[in-house]
């Protein structure tokens, strides 16, 4: 199943799984040590977690890419089910003011990763049913629909950041699904509108917001975060500091194995290590665009809006989450896909790439 093609996917993939579960163990011990006293609580789960994920990309690619079209209300549904579920007492789990995660023994489920899979399955099977009205009122409005229920939950809990990236990711497949400039202009300006208006009504968002223009004013306060990341990312210089000699990840960088562990990589491995990641990431969403080309191409609209949506989704977290580790863009929770700690989103990034190989595979096979 590996030739010389799909490797422009298997090789970054690959990589960055390997990175990503080099810095977890570096970035966490301090985290770790503090918090349970053991250095590796962390790294020990995310390699389960990875074990998890290789299943899971074996199941992706064991089965037939249409069979996910006939599925897609089904997965929506589900994904749906489990955003509810976190309202109800006693089901849903709270940290740190947010109502994100449902707790299963060990196990901690994140219902908006789920959602963002879920929503790029469905809004392709949509595409491809309803590919001559998605230019007409219904059935632009359908989608949209569909995105302002799972926004409104989202926002519930409240995470903005992953609003924000399920509304990117809609937008993105519904315009390279054949929307028109026009109503792709206004989707864009109506979602900047609908999170300038959530950052202004919510005091914390706001503060969150004007600070990262100016972390260092505000050092002891909200800009904290980014400017201990930014101390890191300076300090790592051309090369770094080497290999688990990061000083901001002893107790100064809030959440460095997790939202912050890209700070991490710069301040061991410097520069050029922070361009390698990004590098790494550019050649598999290139090579994930490729594979949705050359679906297109044979006719498989929804192989190729699903390949299209799974390098947008990847393309739209990397650059939320290193914008926030650089200071370009305010301080939000989310991780970089195949890096950052967290269950529920390497799993399900593994499964989506899993669907990618299938239909890289199909391309090659099924004419």
């Amino acid at each position: 199943m590996i030739d010389r093609d799909n490797i422009l996917i298997v090789l970054p993939y690959l990589s960055l799984l390997f990175i990503g579960l080099v810095m977890v163990a570096s970035s966490s011990i301090y985290v770790s040590e503090d918090i349970y006293g053991t250095p590796f609580h962390f790294a020990s789960r995310q390699i389960i977690f990875f074990i998890i994920g290789v299943f899971a990309t074996i199941i992706a690619l064991s089965i037939p890419s249409n069979l996910f079209i006939t599925l897609d209300w089904v997965i929506l549904i589900g994904s749906f089910l489990l955003l509810i579920a976190l309202f109800f007492p006693g089901v849903g789990t709270e940290v740190n003011g947010s109502l994100r995660w449902i707790r299963i023994g060990p196990i901690n489920i994140q219902p908006s990763e789920v959602s963002k899979i879920a929503l790029v399955i469905y809004i392709s099977g949509y595409c491809v049913r309803r590919l001559r009205e998605i230019n007409t009122s219904l059935g632009f409005l359908r989608p949209l629909a569909v995105l302002a229920l799972f926004g409104l939950l989202i926002m519930s809990q409240p995470d903005l950041g992953s609003t924000l990236v399920i509304g990117a990711l809609v937008i993105a497949i519904l315009f390279f699904a054949g929307i028109s400039f026009l109503q792709f202009s206004l989707l864009i300006l109506l979602m900047a509108a609908l999170a300038a208006v959530a950052v202004y009504l919510e005091p914390y968002r706001y503060i969150r917001f004007i600070s990262f223009t100016e972390p260092f004013e505000n050092f002891y306060g909200p800009g904290w975060q980014l400017s201990n990341a930014l101390l890191g990312i300076g300090r790592g210089e051309w090369f770094g500091l080497g290999l688990g000699n990061s000083l901001q990840k002893n107790l100064y960088l809030p959440e460095p194995h997790t939202d912050f562990i890209f700070a991490v990589i710069v301040e061991e491995f410097g520069l050029v290590g922070g361009l390698m990641v990004i590098f790494l990431f550019a050649l598999l969403i290139l090579g994930i665009i490729k594979t949705s080309i050359k679906a297109l191409e044979l006719g498989k609209l929804f192989q190729g809006l699903l390949s299209f949506g799974a390098g947008i989704l990847i393309a739209i977290q990397v650059l939320f989450n290193i914008g926030v580790n650089l200071g370009i863009l305010p301080t939000k929770g989310l991780t970089l896909p195949f890096i950052s700690y967290g269950g529920t989103s390497l799993i399900l990034f593994m499964f989506l790439m899993g669907l990618v190989l299938r239909i890289n595979f199909e391309n090659k096979t099924i004419k």
